[in-house]
């Protein structure tokens, strides 16, 4: 067998894959800690680049519909685009803040004012324990305890307690100021990507079709541009799920005569962009506000939230999100499960549409090979007998 210059290319580059594997192998501890200090370095720019996605969704669906036969105000288009998506987002933000403040602020006052009851019922019960001091005061004398011992230990566990509260308040500053600034340069990151994303996206092409065959740079082009549309179509299909939900506890909340019921649903919409869980969030707070009103009505708020959950969680969520994403709605529970179980809130997040686009291509993989192979359509295919 003769070896060509590919195949000793192919060759080697296998070779130094597996040994290079192997290392990584034997040392995980070192390759895990060097992932973290560079995810650390890089996370103003990733979370920059998460940044101009998201907003890359409602920015591209304004910029279609504005001046669009106009050759003047294509030179304008793109940064008014990116003002009125900014201007969304604040305005969506505001409102809900608008809703949400006044029904915590209520709950809050109703709170405090049933205080004084509390702390006058409290008194009395201390007042009703009186007769028993007497009892106490001799089995406490019968302990032998050292007062003084146990008042200095008490004194170096405050101390020791108190030691560690300021250093754990530093590193809470040093946090709340290294995330702000995160977040600040992240954004300045994401708006120099959406007003300049075909550049970027004409540099990464010629990058690919530099460093790869013409063949495999396509097939590459190809699954971006699939990831693209899962993850938009992922996100528009997000909101409206949280948007029916939201309002269909307004509604169910409003014919029930429960309180708080624009403040509970806006809460439920916000949390429920979360997938499956997120909801239940919602559902804590709101069933805390409402038994500070009124307790019994609590509990028709929870077993009002089990009925619309099952209705939204096996009809809605599946429907909506999978049909927006192109994945059936039995992986979509399935991807939800997988990425909750391995990643937490974000792999929830992330598996829905990753799953898709895995989904989407072997699927096409799937029908390449049944093509190659001839196969008839009618052995694959459902058959009307079953």
């Amino acid at each position: 067998m003769k070896w060509n210059k590919q195949d000793l290319k192919g060759a080697l580059l296998v070779l130094c894959g597996g040994a290079a594997f192997y290392v990584a192998l034997q040392h995980l501890n070192t390759v895990a800690l060097a992932v973290v200090w560079l995810t650390g370095i890089l996370s103003p720019f990733l979370l920059g680049g998460a940044m101009a996605f998201i907003l890359n969704v409602p920015m591209r669906a304004i910029e279609r519909h504005l001046f669009p036969k106009s050759k003047r105000g294509a030179a304008l288009r793109r940064a008014l685009a990116l003002v009125l998506t900014l201007l969304a987002l604040i305005g969506v933000l505001v409102l809900a803040s608008c809703v949400i403040g006044p029904g915590v602020a209520d709950a809050a006052r109703s709170v405090a004012g049933q205080i004084p009851a509390a702390f006058d019922r409290l008194y009395e019960q201390l007042l009703s324990l009186e007769q028993y001091w007497p009892q106490f005061e001799g089995v406490v004398n019968q302990l032998d305890i050292d007062w003084r011992s146990l008042s200095q230990k008490a004194i170096q566990l405050a101390q020791s307690w108190g030691g560690s509260l300021l250093s754990s308040g530093g590193g809470f500053i040093g946090g709340v100021v290294s995330g702000v600034s995160t977040f600040i340069i992240g954004l300045i990151f994401s708006l120099y990507i959406l007003l300049q994303k075909e550049k970027l996206a004409r540099q990464g092409r010629q990058v690919l079709y530099g460093l790869l065959p013409e063949r495999r740079a396509d097939r590459t082009l190809e699954v971006l541009r699939l990831a693209n549309r899962t993850f938009s179509s992922f996100l528009s299909g997000q909101c409206t799920e949280a948007v029916i939900l939201g309002t269909m506890f307004v509604v169910a909340m409003t014919l029930f005569r429960l309180p708080y019921a624009l403040l509970v649903g806006v809460l439920i919409a916000l949390t429920a962009l979360i997938p499956i869980v997120g909801a239940f969030i919602g559902c804590g707070v709101g069933a805390l506000l409402i038994a500070v009103a009124a307790p019994w009505k609590a509990l028709v708020f929870v077993v009002l939230f089990l009925v619309l959950q099952q209705v939204e969680g096996n009809l809605i969520y599946p429907h909506v999100v999978g049909s927006s994403v192109g994945l059936p709605s039995i992986w979509v529970l399935a991807a939800v499960t997988l990425g909750g179980k391995l990643l937490g809130i974000g792999g929830m997040l992330l598996f829905i549409p990753l799953c898709s686009v895995l989904y989407a291509l072997f699927r096409d993989y799937v029908k390449g090979r049944l093509r190659e192979k001839q196969v008839p359509a009618e052995k694959w295919r459902d058959s009307p007998h079953r």
